[in-house]
């Protein structure tokens, strides 16, 4: 797959996965925030708990469940950013956590079904 399809389907599912937690109760805070050479897809909070979201979509099951991507390293990664937006933003929640949103598209890349898997890393 290029570039330009898999962005495109990144996107719909950072989407999803914003609908389906705004849906819930939560408020966004920011999207795709850049630190250093890592990325947080969304910055959320869940009352006064500071919520980093890291967003996994596939279509199909060819490669496992989105949220089996979520493994060793990515988790490293996501304390490491999570610690980073807590130390440039100490105001903003006054605990955090980090939750995996997974998105399962349909063969047209439209979201079907998102799973949130509250406190991903605890």
């Amino acid at each position: 797959m290029d570039g330009y399809r898999r962005a495109a389907l990144g996107g719909a599912g950072e989407a999803a996965a914003e609908a389906y937690l705004t849906g819930r109760g939560l408020r966004l805070v920011e999207r795709d925030v850049r630190i250093g050479r890592g990325q947080i897809d969304l910055v959320m909070l869940d009352g006064d708990v500071l919520v980093v979201v890291e967003v996994k979509a596939r279509r199909g099951r060819a490669f496992g469940l989105p949220e089996e991507a979520v493994h060793g390293l990515k988790q490293a990664q996501l304390r490491r950013l999570t610690n980073a937006y807590r130390a440039l933003h100490p105001r903003v929640g006054r605990s955090m956590r980090v939750d995996v949103v997974a998105v399962d598209l349909g063969p047209d890349g439209k979201p079907v079904r998102c799973r949130h898997i509250v406190n991903a890393l605890a």
